[in-house]
């Protein structure tokens, strides 16, 4: 498009190079063309598996269908992660745009420098996975009937599964999950030596049990975190895989260019608005930051945002849409199965606060624009909005069959592989992204490519649910959180606000070193059980987790999908962390809304429509009130008086009780009382802006968040 423009500095590495070195420092391999194949090969294989098990399920039962899975994905794993961080490729001179020789041997040389094969010893965890992953298969009536008694090669079988599975956590997220699931295999074992008298302690189990219950029963590896990974998320993410290939993913960011110009916040919103729409092609907010940001970062450039400010709208845009419906995030589903309710009704729970979510970034965005006198950005060559509706707005329509599948009584699974098949049908409308059989071929290995890292996350989740099962460990947690919160005092308003503090900051410090779906099952099994024994739901108990969880991607100091959009402006790392947790603000507090009244709860969509549209309204004045408290703008420039007043208003205001409210209402009124006396004092200085001056970064300066 014509209004996205590539750095043009001499020697400065464009966004593409950018989105190509953060994803080299992944731990996924780049592989040569001829192992690339036969991977390909065998995840394609695995997607035509999966979706005619929809249709055609297993006869054997979940547990079996769950073996043949894992068994198929376990392997790719270990070919398609490296064990070792391996990142020379990054230093390569050509990549800082040094001289390098350019004939065909030094190229040749380069690209097979790149190339990260798996080795032997690769190949061997690999067939090693196979062999355990498959065992349970050979007597399977027989290894399910002797979970009480397992075998010596049963137990043996299961301390390799548990080895297996940690290695392949590892390889695809790092060492804090596997330390976890450590720490709870040593609690199980040595459970027994703590004191009676406390209340973690147990009888105590010994190896024997441990890797019975783990690998034998459906609460270990072949529970509801792989089931859900199996039985959802594989098919969300080749539905995912179907959209891009099919150019969605391309509609999307450009009708979001489209529909917003000509207005100085216009650049904001395009990008709030394309971070939405691709988000549900990539399910995963630092993707979608990083994917938005190579396209989007010179556009905010141009309109003189800074590069932590843009930072911060591309990784807020980003994470919000794994909090969004149709597709949110894959911890979503297994909400689903915790609850033994519908996808669709966890689709409904999420819908007002996501609402709040984005009309809090929109206003950030608006004020913003004015304090920082941000500039339009206008490309007369733009195709109208109007115009790509009506030649590609068919994109939407399986995004929309999925609700609809899901209204008529279909399964989530089913309902998303109608809408997948409706999207290949629909690619034949465009020539240039036509579903032709080697593109359906690419896109089914790459849907099952992408659940890869999932099922080793899932699969070692298992550990730690297991664990918990195994020693009752949740219940005992939960004690113990509600006591510290009873030492504040008696009263249960008190003990419900401390403990709803403390979870909020247990799961926040989790989900900072655990992926958001490990995050998410860690705390529903140990956290969920102090919520509900002080009388919140389990609907309001799992989405207050699932959005403290989800939120963890921006939160300092390890914030991955802020990290991910400063890698693209190339901003500072941490101020961009805390322009985006300003941006997103309103979902960390709006959680708190759902928990702590009776009356918060209607903004999960429950009650009287009457009661969901007060609350919905309450709350978005209290998001204004937020923006205005962390935009610095009311009316006008507004003093710290004015903020403070706004900063209690929106609190009052999201407790959402009669007494809270009027209070709430007060505190918003004088603050706008204060700003309006205030502006009919002082006449404003007109202000004049440098056409191409710095924006948002000049005025960064001023406030002291960037070196002059």
């Amino acid at each position: 498009m014509g209004m996205v423009e590539a750095p043009s500095e001499p020697g400065q590495r464009t966004a593409e190079d950018l989105v190509a070195e953060f994803d080299q420092e992944r731990p996924a391999r780049k592989l040569s063309p001829a192992v690339s194949a036969t991977v390909s090969a065998m995840c394609a294989v695995l997607s035509v598996f999966v979706l005619y098990a929809v249709f055609f399920p297993v006869a054997r039962g979940g547990q079996y269908y769950l073996t043949l899975f894992l068994a198929a994905t376990l392997p790719l794993i270990f070919l398609t992660h490296r064990g070792t961080v391996r990142a020379p490729a990054l230093a390569l001179p050509w990549r800082r745009g040094a001289a390098t020789d350019t004939s065909a041997g030094a190229v040749k040389a380069v690209r097979t420098a790149r190339r990260d094969d798996p080795g032997l010893f690769d190949w061997m965890l690999a067939a090693c996975a196979l062999a355990v992953c498959l065992y349970p298969l050979l007597e399977f009536d027989a290894f399910i009937e002797r979970r009480q008694l397992p075998t010596s090669l049963d137990v043996t079988m299961g301390i390799a599964m548990i080895l297996l599975v940690l290695e392949a956590c590892r390889r695809t997220t790092g060492w804090v999950l596997p330390a976890f699931c450590t720490a709870f295999l040593l609690y199980a074992y040595y459970g027994g030596l703590l004191p009676y008298q406390w209340s973690l302690a147990h009888g105590g189990f010994d190896v024997n049990a441990i890797s019975a219950h783990f690998f034998m029963s459906t609460d270990g590896v072949y529970g509801v975190p792989l089931n859900v990974a199996a039985t959802y998320i594989v098919l969300f993410t080749i539905f995912g895989a179907v959209l891009d290939m099919s150019g969605a993913g391309k509609f999307f960011i450009d009708l979001s260019f489209a529909a917003f110009r000509g207005s100085r916040s216009a650049p904001g919103r395009t990008v709030t608005a394309a971070g939405f729409l691709l988000g549900t092609v990539s399910g995963s907010g630092t993707a979608t930051a990083v994917s938005l940001g190579s396209v989007a970062w010179p556009l905010l450039r141009r309109a003189g945002y800074s590069k932590e400010a843009g930072g911060g709208v591309l990784a807020a845009a980003g994470i919000g849409a794994i909090l969004s419906p149709p597709t949110l995030g894959a911890a979503a589903f297994i909400i689903a199965e915790y609850l033994k309710t519908g996808y669709l009704t966890v689709l409904l729970y999420a819908l007002v606060p996501t609402l709040l979510y984005y009309l809090g970034i929109l206003l950030a965005v608006e004020i913003d624009a004015r304090k920082h006198q941000a500039r339009p950005v206008i490309d007369d060559e733009a195709v109208s909005a109007w115009r790509l509706l009506g030649r590609f707005g068919y994109h939407f329509l399986s995004l929309f069959m999925i609700i609809g599948f899901m209204a008529m009584g279909l399964p989530p699974f089913r309902a998303v592989v109608y809408a997948t098949a409706l999207q290949f049908l629909l690619s034949f409308l465009d020539s240039r992204h036509r579903m032709t059989p080697r593109r359906l071929y690419t896109a089914l290995a790459e849907g099952s490519r992408s659940v890869l890292p999932v099922v080793a996350t899932c699969a070692a989740a298992g550990i730690i649910v297991a664990v918990v099962t195994q020693t009752g460990l949740g219940l005992n947690l939960a004690s113990v959180i509600v006591d510290a919160a009873g030492m504040f005092g008696d009263n249960p308003t008190v003990e419900l606000v401390v403990t709803v503090i403390f979870a909020a900051l247990a799961v926040s410090v989790l989900g900072l070193a655990v992926p958001v779906t490990a995050s998410f099952i860690i705390s529903a099994v140990i956290i969920a059980p102090a919520l509900l024994a002080l009388g919140v739901s389990m609907p309001e108990a799992y989405m207050f987790i699932f959005y403290y969880a989800v939120l963890s991607e921006v939160s300092p100091p390890t914030a991955l999908a802020a990290a991910a959009a400063a890698a693209i402006t190339g901003g500072n790392p941490m101020r961009t962390m805390v322009a985006t947790w300003k941006y997103s603000l309103p979902a960390f507090l709006v959680p708190f809304a759902f928990v702590l009244t009776d009356n918060g709860s209607r903004l999960l969509g429950t009650g009287s429509l009457t009661g969901v549209l007060w609350t919905t309204a309450v709350s978005a004045l209290a998001v204004a009130a937020l923006a205005v408290a962390t935009g610095g703008r009311l009316l006008g420039p507004a003093g710290p008086l004015e903020r403070g007043l706004c900063v209690i208003a929106a609190l009052c205001l999201l407790y959402l009780e009669p007494a809270a409210i009027t209070t709430g209402l007060i505190a918003l009124a004088l603050a706008v009382g204060i700003r309006l006396v205030r502006r009919g004092q002082r006449s404003p200085t007109p202000r004049t802006t440098d056409p191409t001056g710095p924006g948002l970064q000049a005025e960064a300066v001023m406030e002291g968040h960037l070196p002059s």
